[in-house]
């Protein structure tokens, strides 16, 4: 479909959603200050800050996805078979080096993305579909390999451990890694070809492929992307928590997803930009820590979550039909 939204309106619908959302970050962190004096504490900001890294990085992945026009649902599952390929690696090696552990995740994430890839770009399967079924394939997987058995935090090494609890100058290890990714993202979408073949393959497939794009390739690549990144977090994850399990991440692929249509990333590709991204994760990771505060049932995230996706696309597809109704006008179409 033609894009009849100019680039200055687009930027300029984009940072007032922005402003709207560092508006409301505010407003929420200055209610829950008013429940628990402690929340606003440096303390518990950097506490909050290293709780919402994960989801921050799954994030960009799948951002990346996004951008497409695609989606990946097999996320959770990825961080799963991921996470407890690596735990299992260090329970048999206790020596493994923390960086060959983190190798080994992001090696899983890898492969699993490059299925993902290999079955929507060259087999053409609906990227739902597609990632649908590999989301209970790797999370079956996940279970066959560990026998249904959890691997506890007594059969992993202090080195390994140490990932999860690593700091440097007081800020804990998670969230360098988390602005380090954000960085080489914002490189790689703002200033690379790479990146902005992405967004002209989310814009319209068609047009970029008439222009010598190669879509198939692009779509692949954001997959193996968006794996590796979760290969990488189910390290994170498993060493955070000093355990794997079978059911690890469920349902973490709805947090990445309203993260980024919060954030402005739009749900059928071409539009979104790193600085609202990062916005709408910080946003998700201060509703998910302040529900137990304001004492909220944690029953209710998944139905939180699920409003927040469906207002925030709403919201997108009304400010884009206005929009494209305005450029109409001033052209008297």
């Amino acid at each position: 479909m033609l894009d009849t939204t100019s680039p200055k309106k687009t930027l300029k619908i984009q940072s007032y959603r922005q402003l709207g959302l560092v508006a409301f970050i505010v407003i929420i962190c200055i209610a829950i200050q008013f429940r628990n004096s402690q929340f606003l504490t440096a303390s518990n900001l950097l506490d909050l800050l290293t709780d919402d890294a994960i989801l921050c990085i799954l994030s960009v992945g799948m951002m990346s996805v996004i951008l497409t026009g695609a989606i990946d649902l097999s996320i959770g599952s990825t961080i799963a078979l991921s996470g407890m390929t690596t735990a299992l690696c260090v329970s048999k090696v206790q020596t493994l080096h923390p960086l060959v552990c983190i190798l080994i995740g992001c090696a899983v994430g890898f492969l699993c993305g490059a299925v993902n890839g290999f079955l929507v770009a060259k087999c053409a399967v609906p990227p739902f579909i597609a990632t649908l079924g590999m989301m209970d394939i790797f999370r079956g997987l996940t279970y066959v390999i560990s026998g249904g058995r959890w691997v506890s935090a007594y059969q992993m090494p202090e080195s390994f451990k140490a990932i999860g609890t690593a700091k440097v100058a007081d800020v804990h290890v998670y969230i360098l890694i988390a602005i380090a990714v954000f960085a080489v993202a914002y490189y790689f979408f703002s200033y690379s070809r790479t990146g902005r073949k992405i967004y002209a393959v989310g814009s319209n497939q068609l047009s970029a492929r008439i222009t010598g794009i190669n879509t198939a390739k692009i779509s692949w690549l954001v997959y193996i992307i968006m794996g590796t990144l979760a290969g990488l977090c189910g390290v994170l994850w498993v060493s955070k928590y000093a355990s794997a399990q079978g059911d690890t991440a469920t349902g973490e692929e709805m947090s990445a997803i309203a993260a980024c249509v919060l954030g402005g990333v739009g749900i059928t590709g071409g539009s979104g930009k790193i600085s609202g991204l990062i916005l709408g994760a910080v946003f998700i990771g201060i509703l998910n820590n302040a529900l137990p505060i304001i004492h909220v049932s944690t029953f209710w995230q998944n139905f939180i979550e699920g409003a927040i996706i469906l207002i925030a696309v709403l919201m997108n597809f009304a400010v884009k039909r206005h929009s494209e109704r305005a450029t109409l006008r001033r052209r008297k179409i």
